[in-house]
């Protein structure tokens, strides 16, 4: 039986690219493993503690219940659901040490200027220039003003 660790943002997206996975139809262990957005730290003004908490498990549980539309046409899978806390390397750590030999597949959406986090030992985050908007946003109008004439 594989076992295998999703780490998951937007339900859309990781569908797109679990369902060839899925299709298989082999009989394995999925970890969903979702990765609320962070949120800043001037939100402590308004939201305690366990307020925030409260909002991070109700934003997991309505992602993975997306999620889990897509495994329940095959029987034999079994699905375990959990939210990630920062770092997500230590959390991939965790579950390879708990489960043995689990594979880990990213499944994020990746964000414009913000680079994701890294899941394997190894891996390096993508660090983005901070010229990265501005050339994005002015070849963007430089191509806008060249179709307008």
């Amino acid at each position: 039986m594989d076992k295998i660790a999703v780490f998951l943002n937007d339900a859309p997206h990781a569908a797109q690219m679990l369902a060839p996975l899925v299709q298989k139809g082999e009989a394995s262990h999925w970890v969903l493993v979702a990765c609320p957005p962070t949120l800043t730290r001037h939100i402590g003004r308004w939201v305690s503690a366990a307020g925030r908490q409260q909002w991070r498990e109700r934003w997991a549980a309505d992602l993975l219940a997306k999620v889990e539309v897509l495994f329940e046409a095959h029987p034999g899978v079994k699905i375990e659901k959990m939210v990630a806390k920062r770092p997500l390397l230590d959390v991939a750590v965790r579950l390879d040490q708990r489960l043995g030999g689990i594979k880990v597949f990213d499944a994020r959406r990746p964000r414009l200027g913000k680079p994701d986090e890294p899941l394997a030992a190894g891996a390096e985050s993508q660090e983005l220039s901070r010229w990265t908007y501005p050339v994005a946003i002015s070849t963007g109008l430089s191509a806008m003003l060249a179709l307008a004439d």
